[in-house]
């Protein structure tokens, strides 16, 4: 069954982070896709919070959304709380407290683009299994090349925490 997608497929996937060893989708995002208004959602689960446990649904710390703000600039600037993060299945339990055509749609698209980012994850560990196996095989002759490809698959580190701007540190001096 092939219907035209009401939502461009990367809009979803890039609105999927990781967040406490989860991939989430946060409530303002999910508003956006659901076109209702963020605190419409939040009351939507709060009046049935007991289908969303800590592993459904969880708030971010101020410190995890400013994390996650620092790596993403299109998250909203500051809201006055911080908001909540959905795990696949808390999305897919949205479906049952917000009763519309397009949040059975919308549901729909995004448990697709968990599925997409998980056969991803899964074929990406294939990858570096297999690379391992042909890098025992063939000894060192081919170090050079398996030591590139292992460095394009690593990601990059952590941005540096580095304080920029004038330093009156004496080390710095």
């Amino acid at each position: 069954m092939s219907e035209k997608s009401l939502i461009p497929q990367g809009r979803i996937e890039h609105s999927i982070f990781s967040v406490r060893r989860h991939r989430v989708m946060l409530s303002p995002d999910l508003a956006a896709l659901y076109g209702v208004s963020v605190s419409a959602l939040i009351q939507a689960v709060k009046r049935n919070i007991r289908r969303f446990p800590d592993d459904f649904m969880f708030q971010l710390t101020r410190e995890e959304f400013n994390q996650l703000k620092s790596q993403f600039v299109t998250l909203a600037k500051s809201p006055r709380a911080t908001p909540y993060a959905f795990t696949e299945q808390g999305v897919a339990m949205l479906s049952s407290v917000l009763r519309s055509e397009r949040a059975v749609s919308v549901n729909i698209e995004i448990i697709r683009a968990f599925v997409r980012i998980r056969q991803l994850l899964a074929s990406h560990a294939d990858l570096v299994r297999r690379l391992d196996e042909l890098e025992k095989k063939y000894d060192g002759k081919f170090q050079i090349v398996f030591d590139a490809i292992h460095q394009l698959m690593t990601p990059p580190p952590e941005p540096s925490k580095d304080r920029m701007g004038f330093n009156t540190d004496s080390k710095h001096s």
